[in-house]
């Protein structure tokens, strides 16, 4: 028997099993903050299986220093941004950009996307990355500081810090919805 074998052998066995368990209590999570972070449903779709592949690739690397559900968003993020970067991505917004601009979703459209997101949440959506990671990783997935400030590779008073800003800009964002309402 070759060692290539002989490692396969051991990463179905135990590895497939152990990954089917992390897609099964933690997908729907990596699927979520996917969405949050790019909006898109067939992204997040793509995102989150790349996230549980390179899972898959890397598991024997997990150190534990942190929970499955951390190592596993932050892979996520990791994901994400570097999709962000991608030039197909760039092409891609900028194509549904000019396509939204020159038609009006349909009743059932708008229907889906008010189903999809509560008001909040819309206007979580709205803020910079680094407020909106750091609110969907505490309010949603409700993650300590120090979780957080592991997750995404800064200190946790910087989180802190972000975390106050996000709420204040959500207020902000609500209390100019709200003047539009108004005028309206």
């Amino acid at each position: 028997m070759n060692q290539t074998s002989h490692v396969d052998t051991a990463y179905t066995s135990d590895s497939k099993d152990t990954l089917h368990e992390w897609m099964t209590e933690y997908g729907q999570d990596v699927w979520n903050f996917a969405y949050c972070m790019t909006r898109k449903w067939e992204i997040a779709d793509d995102i989150t299986q790349e996230v549980f592949l390179k899972a898959y690739r890397h598991m024997h690397s997990f150190r534990k220093e942190a929970s499955v559900k951390t190592w596993l968003l932050t892979i996520a993020r990791n994901t994400v941004r570097d999709y962000m970067k991608s030039a197909f991505m760039r092409r891609v917004t900028l194509v549904d950009w000019v396509q939204n601009r020159e038609t009006h979703p349909s009743a059932e459209d708008e229907s889906f996307a008010q189903m999809a997101v509560s008001d909040i949440w819309k206007q979580v959506l709205q803020l910079p990355v680094k407020y909106k990671e750091v609110l969907i990783l505490f309010a949603h997935y409700q993650l300590s500081m120090k979780e957080i400030a592991r997750l995404l590779g800064t200190r946790e008073g910087t989180v802190k810090s972000r975390l106050h800003q996000a709420r204040l800009k959500v207020l902000q964002i609500k209390e100019r919805d709200h003047d539009e309402e108004k005028r309206i």
